[in-house]
């Protein structure tokens, strides 16, 4: 009993904590110039540029702003792809192109 304890305390976790480690290590290296991202802050961009540590998001036209690449926590679809259902994704909260009453 007490063994099998000492696998749900600590074995569980571990395995799952080197899961996240290899996703986000999957993110760092998937990241490319022109990529759209999120921060863990929630704030969106572009990336401009890639360095060993850090990595340059335009924010805004013409505003660039240096991040720690473990900041960013997502990568985002560009506007106007479209998804495996066949549905425009759009922006995040979209209803698909249609309007917010849910007229059509």
């Amino acid at each position: 009993m007490l063994a099998l304890l000492a696998i749900l305390l600590f074995v569980l976790p571990a395995r799952q904590r080197k899961r996240m480690q290899a996703q986000q290590q999957e993110l760092q290296n998937s990241l490319t110039v022109g990529t759209p991202v999120m921060t863990t802050s929630g704030l969106h961009g572009t990336v401009a540029a890639l360095y060993d540590a850090t990595v340059d998001l335009e924010i805004a036209p013409g505003v660039v702003a240096t991040f720690a690449r473990p900041a960013i926590m997502e990568i985002r679809k560009p506007l106007g792809t479209v998804d495996d259902d066949g549905t425009d994704s759009g922006t995040p909260g979209s209803t698909g192109g249609r309007p917010a009453d849910g007229t059509v």
